[in-house]
């Protein structure tokens, strides 16, 4: 970039009147410089990454095949996940043609985290005293995680059963995921919905 200086002279040579200047600035360089700029940060910026969810999904040692159907009744939770953000659930083994045993909750704080809560309120007791006190430094962050890996494997623990019907959506699977974590549950599993199940369902949603 240059800067020119003109001097512009009038010719009558007057005393004491200053003379005329004319400046004229150079772009053109810029023109180069702009584009340099351009190309080095096109080159060095890296390109925005499409943003993903990671979802933590049980794992086969929870529950094995055999577990699935042959859980104790008093621990066993069934969560059905049907259409228009409702959910569905029943204690215990399963019953056909039982009507009453599927039961209308929803996905609030006040709704399937109390279920789950209920069932494992002893063991949420001890997993939140264990985070006080290593928020207090009694305890490091690596004892504590395997005292509360620990205190979820304890004998009593409900197990819960997540099945989602046809007409359930992806964000009420994540909604039900995100309920095992609030609530301290260890042992869950995903299981595709039986006829029987489908039946209790479309009659209990027949009835709303």
């Amino acid at each position: 970039m240059s800067a020119d200086v003109e001097q512009k002279d009038s010719g009558k040579g007057k005393k004491g009147k200053q003379k005329k200047m004319k400046t004229r600035v150079d772009f053109t360089p810029m023109v180069d410089m702009n584009m340099l700029l351009i190309t080095f940060f096109m080159l060095c910026t890296s390109l925005s990454k499409p943003q993903t969810m990671e979802i933590s999904m049980p794992t086969n040692d929870k529950v094995d095949e055999s577990q699935q159907t042959k859980v104790k009744a008093s621990q066993a939770v069934t969560l059905i996940l049907g259409e228009k953000d409702k959910v569905y659930y029943y204690l215990g083994e399963f019953k056909a043609g039982d009507n009453s045993l599927l039961q209308a909750t929803s996905y609030t704080a006040t709704g399937i985290r109390d279920l789950l809560l209920s069932k494992n309120r002893s063991i949420v007791a001890k997993v939140n005293d264990l985070k006080q006190q290593k928020k207090n430094l009694k305890i490091s962050a690596e004892e504590c995680a395997a005292k509360i890996a620990e205190a979820k494997e304890e004998k009593g623990s409900p197990t819960v059963i997540i099945k989602a019907a046809d007409k359930s959506t992806y964000k009420n699977l994540i909604d039900a995921l995100d309920e095992m974590q609030i609530c301290c549950i260890s042992k869950y599993v995903i299981v595709p919905i039986t006829d029987g199940e489908k039946a209790l369902l479309a009659s209990a949603q027949g009835a709303k």
